[in-house]
């Protein structure tokens, strides 16, 4: 993120969004956009993106974006939304650059070349490869015979593992349950949820980087309580509802358009449920404690190290902002792993005086509702499993992944010989659970926490500074030279930004850092 001018706030946006003021400069007219008249308007005074089909013009939007102007002008004139996935996909452009508008892009007609036929053909299953190969070899260059290549083993495994990916369902008197065959050895509870309300049923398994979707508006009524059961040697999937009246089911119900769809997780979209407040708590001065409740019908865990979005609407607006759930508290008793708690979710969140979500998130009351995404994130609990030393740098509530990464790490990874958290703040009053981390230190022999402040107290003894080269060389070590290390990072952009350069130039891989962005 980037300092904004005063008067370029969301707020200040959305106010101007409101203003009946012409954003798009076509005077209330949508156009259809060819490639050539988007690749015109590629200049700050003069700049459209498209996303998703649809062409903005973000001119009037350059100062009021927080990554800057820089980082909007990187997709300028051209289609943006690989750009846009990467960075930020669960910011809702659509409520944000409504007024912006131009209009959708004009569809253009594909050539279907032989090569393209083929491949269609072995996707479809009415070729074999051999044959495609062989085909395609006749009429292309080398070069591109070997691209094609690589293209066709990738859509033959997409569509192994698609075909291995299906459903059934069956019942007695009481109950309905929904079998999915997902042939996934790793399969656990965290890769599944699922969202059952007012006869609507939604299941989404996650399988890497793809998402495998049941959605059904159901036949009958059931009661709001789902239970999910995981056979993980196998990879069987069972959803079990139990149905409100004891009649027999013709059919499960009507397909949702996403149903029995296998794609990348990217291209799902985020599914929300509505969540309720039910408690809120002090830590610090200025960060709170959110406990939220999931509805009676949802099943939803989300694994350590991934985070959800938070969704609200704030002067007629859809704002989302992701965060990082985190533990009650930290547990003192590892003599065996904690039983997660199935029906809450907890949020450390540091409440901004001119934060506009922050705020609206503040004024919350017990009982009110907000809005909560599926899981997700790219870290994976295999890269602790496999190493002996982790090294967690946070930078204030950039401590918050590191909440079950630490319960994970001490709880259930018994080849780690040093667990070290170094925590950077401004003052003594915004460390985090201070007192739980010291604690935590004194239980384990394996955890050690250092505390960095900034702007310190005449009365601190600890160390002080910022994020350096410097202050990692002295407190990120390996416990031996050859020792396997996976260094995490965390905090405001710019201190996991310069964080991840300092390590590099200190030596480590990029294999040995994981940075959790959002």
């Amino acid at each position: 993120q980037v300092p904004l001018k005063p008067g370029r706030s969301l707020m200040d946006w959305i106010r101007l969004t409101k203003s009946g003021k012409d954003l798009t400069g076509l005077k209330g007219r949508l156009v259809e956009v060819t490639e050539d008249e988007l690749s015109k308007h590629n200049k700050k005074e003069d700049c459209w993106i498209c996303i998703r089909g649809f062409v903005y013009n973000v001119t009037p939007y350059m100062e009021y974006h927080p990554g800057g102007e820089d980082e909007l002008m990187r997709a300028a004139g051209t289609d943006g939304t690989d750009l846009f996935d990467q960075v930020h996909r669960w910011v809702n452009y659509e409520s944000m650059l409504k007024e912006c508008l131009v209009g959708r892009m004009a569809v253009k007609p594909i050539a279907a070349s032989k090569a393209n036929i083929l491949m269609t053909l072995l996707f479809a299953g009415v070729l074999p490869e051999k044959k495609v190969l062989a085909s395609s070899a006749k009429d292309l260059s080398p070069r591109i015979h070997n691209k094609i290549l690589v293209i066709l083993s990738k859509l033959l495994i997409l569509s192994l593992v698609f075909k291995s990916s299906n459903y059934d369902w069956f019942q007695t008197d009481s109950l309905i349950t929904i079998v999915i065959y997902t042939k996934q050895k790793d399969m656990n509870a965290e890769l599944v949820t699922v969202d059952c309300q007012d006869k609507q049923l939604r299941g989404e398994i996650i399988m890497d980087d793809h998402s495998y979707l049941v959605e059904v508006d159901l036949e009958c009524a059931v009661s709001e309580d789902v239970a999910v059961n995981i056979a993980e040697k196998v990879g069987k999937v069972e959803i079990i509802l139990n149905k409100k009246d004891n009649i027999h089911w013709k059919r499960l119900g009507q397909p949702c358009e996403g149903h029995n769809t296998f794609i990348k997780r990217t291209d799902r979209g985020l599914f929300y449920r509505k969540c309720k407040l039910v408690s809120k708590t002090e830590v610090t001065h200025d960060t709170k404690l959110f406990c939220l409740m999931l509805p009676k019908g949802t099943h939803l865990r989300v694994p350590t190290g991934q985070h959800v979005y938070l969704k609200q609407v704030i002067a007629g607006t859809e704002v989302v902002k992701p965060y990082t759930p985190v533990l009650p508290f930290l547990p003192l008793d590892f003599q065996e792993p904690p039983h997660h708690d199935a029906v809450h979710i907890y949020l450390m969140i540091k409440i901004y005086s001119h934060g506009l979500f922050t705020q609206a998130l503040d004024h919350l009351q017990i009982g009110d509702y907000i809005s909560v995404s599926n899981p997700e994130g790219s870290f994976k609990k295999s890269q602790v499993q496999t190493s002996e030393d982790l090294l967690l740098l946070a930078g204030g509530t950039g401590f918050t992944p590191m909440v079950k990464l630490l319960n994970f790490a001490l709880t259930e990874v018994s080849c780690l010989r040093t667990v070290k958290l170094i925590f950077f703040n401004k003052t003594e009053d915004d460390i985090l659970w201070r007192n739980q981390l010291e604690q935590l230190a004194l239980k384990d022999e394996r955890f050690e926490v250092q505390f960095i402040l900034s702007q310190p107290s005449k009365e601190w003894i600890g160390k002080q500074g910022k994020i350096s080269s410097s202050l990692l060389s002295e407190f990120v070590k390996r416990s031996r030279r050859d020792s396997k290390v996976l260094i995490c990072i965390c905090g405001p952009a710019p201190f996991t930004e310069q964080g991840v350069q300092y390590l590099k130039d200190l030596g480590y891989s990029q294999e040995e850092i994981h940075a959790f962005t959002a």
